[in-house]
């Protein structure tokens, strides 16, 4: 037997018992002949004493402990002498007299001390993650997650939901981001696909009859990778038939608002509020706009237009927009901190960035003098702005301007600290069907090709009546996500079920007949058989997980998480292959490889 009970576990009731204990050597303290030991196990620390009147043997086997040192100790429960509890840890009144010691495993010197991540490389909590994850803080991570989706799974259970598993090896359908492929040994020259989502088969359930589906499932894209992105992310996904936007959305909402009374003792208000994309985009400069804080962009092109500065009105005559948002407290910017926030608005691809100070009761600014003071009053008016604050103006293409503002509403937020705690849900309606690509000089799906129009857009696509640019930029989309604190954590849609409707939006998005039949056949023939309305919704589990915690990275909630080039500094992956394998796989390969 190694243990009667785990180290966390022990409590005053266990005093004057005789428990067998094991675990990790945390810490070990020597003070004159006494021996103190911190054993720690997954479900906390207990300190342990080696005495020379009660261990014998067991103390002089104690000096040889080292950290992380695997070992089975036995001995009598008893109470901390008073004045020497440790109010940190919930078991800090008692402590093991140990009798007896085994020493399991020994420990090399560690890369790294467990007690505290700062300053420690992240690259080297990757390479030595089976340490890393001895942490205390790694392991109430992955305990926390566990939890968030156990009571996802129970939620979704109890309303009528089947967890169903679909294919990891698939087809290839190369549209947004790029698959990773898995070449087929029996079929030389084929490739399977990971799955970018389960879209396809998800859909094809609903065709099946089974009504509500959901799986926590990998998905797999190969794309650049940010603090929240990975290679694979797992999401729970989900698809019900006989739905409308609000039946999803109202599934979630009770999901999430179970999960965060659940976990955090936090109670989310439902419904929660919904923004329609243009709103969003109008107010926020963005469709995933954090609401903690405020700072909402301005339209200015009106007051603009009654002043004489030539950037705006060069702006406004190309067709342009002149927007605007308020940088709280930042009037006392000296001129090289504002050329460097116009350096930064630059990179991100506006022409410049003009500014106007609100001090001493008046205005300060270059441009001042290009406009009556009832203007300079009525912008300050719109932006809220006050003494000590600065307006902040950018003049270009739309989308220019919304997307350089927006990110400029979050970095003053940031520099000035605004941003509230707690957690802001938002569900982001009406987006476009399509949006236009420059690159390919073509629509594209803005969700993806299986997206419901509105109704009233779907009978005019059915009609024929939708076929200008201006008309195909109007179509509306039954598709809705949700965001949480700035960040989506979900995004979802009614899907066609119609197959005219789904052959006219192929069409629409430029997909032959023969190519889209190649691509989604099986869909293609299951829709002539019958298919339910349906819709639903994927979450990011990593991404939620890392926002109920706080925590800065997608990664501290992955058990074994890979790098910003797509590496795991563990095992190595990906790493070259021999030939023989190659040669199995029909492979010749062009690239060189270390």
């Amino acid at each position: 037997m190694y243990r009667d009970k785990s180290c966390g576990e022990v409590s005053e009731a266990d005093i004057g018992r005789e428990l067998t204990l094991s675990g990790w050597v945390f810490r070990r303290r020597d003070h004159g002949g006494l021996i103190f030991v911190d054993l720690r196990d997954r479900s906390g620390l207990v300190q342990v004493v080696f005495s020379p009147d009660v261990s014998g043997e067991a103390h002089e086997s104690a000096h040889q402990l080292r950290s992380e040192f695997v070992v089975k100790v036995r001995g009598e429960v008893r109470r901390r002498p008073e004045g020497t509890e440790n109010p940190d840890i919930p078991n800090g009144t008692v402590e093991l007299y140990a009798g007896e010691l085994t020493i399991l495993s020994r420990s090399e010197a560690l890369p790294f001390v467990l007690d505290d991540a700062t300053g420690i490389s992240e690259s080297l909590r990757f390479k030595y993650r089976y340490l890393d994850l001895r942490r205390q803080e790694m392991q109430r991570n992955l305990l926390f997650r566990h939890r968030v989706t156990k009571l996802m799974r129970d939620y979704l259970d109890a309303e009528g939901f089947m967890e169903i598993e679909t294919p990891m090896l698939t087809k290839s359908t190369p549209e947004g981001a790029r698959d990773y492929l898995v070449p087929s040994r029996l079929n030389p020259g084929h490739f399977y696909a990971l799955p970018q989502s389960p879209q396809l088969f998800k859909q094809i359930l609903m065709m099946s009859g089974l009504e509500r589906y959901f799986q926590v499932v990998k998905c797999f894209r190969d794309e650049d990778l940010r603090a929240d992105r990975q290679p694979e992310f797992t999401q729970v996904d989900m698809e019900m038939s006989f739905v409308e936007p609000d039946d999803v959305i109202s599934v979630v909402e009770g999901m999430l608002s179970r999960l965060f009374r659940e976990t955090l003792g936090v109670e989310i208000e439902t419904p929660m509020p919904r923004l329609s994309y243009r709103d969003a985009m109008e107010r926020f400069g963005s469709d995933k706009p954090d609401l903690r804080f405020g700072l909402e962009l301005k339209e200015m092109g009106d007051l603009a237009g009654e002043g004489g500065f030539k950037v705006f009105l060069s702006a406004l005559e190309s067709g342009g927009r002149v927007k605007a948002v308020c940088g709280k407290s930042m009037a006392g910017m000296s001129r090289k901190e504002i050329d460097l926030l116009t350096e930064d608005v630059r990179s991100l691809g506006a022409k410049g960035l003009a500014w106007i100070k609100v001090r001493d009761g008046g205005f300060e600014s270059p441009i001042v003098k290009f406009f009556p003071e009832g203007v300079l009053r009525e912008m300050a008016r719109r932006l809220e702005a006050e003494e000590g604050d600065m307006m902040l103006f950018v003049a270009d293409r739309e989308d220019v301007v919304l997307d350089v503002l927006g990110r400029l509403r979050l970095e003053i937020a940031r520099r000035q600290g605004l941003v509230s705690e707690g957690f802001r849900f938002l569900w982001i309606v009406d987006y476009p069907l399509l949006e236009w690509d420059d690159d390919d000089q073509r629509f594209q799906a803005m969700h993806h090709p299986f997206t419901s129009p509105a109704d009233a857009d779907a009978e005019l696509m059915l009609q024929g009546d939708v076929v200008d640019r201006d008309a195909l930029a109007s179509l509306r989309a039954k598709a809705y996500d949700i965001v949480l604190n700035g960040s989506e954590i979900g995004g979802g849609s009614i899907r066609i079920h119609d197959p005219a409707l789904q052959k006219r939006m192929f069409e629409i998005l430029g997909i032959p007949e023969d190519e889209a039949r190649l691509k989604f056949g099986f869909l293609l023939d299951a829709l002539r058989y019958g298919a339910p309305p349906h819709g639903g919704i994927a979450l990011g589990l990593d991404r939620l997980v890392m926002l109920m915690l706080g925590a800065d990275s997608i990664r501290d909630v992955i058990a074994f998480p890979k790098t910003q080039k797509a590496v795991c500094l563990l095992s190595g992956a990906p790493s070259p292959v021999d030939e023989r394998q190659l040669r199995d796989l029909h492979i010749r390969l062009d690239a060189v490889t270390e």
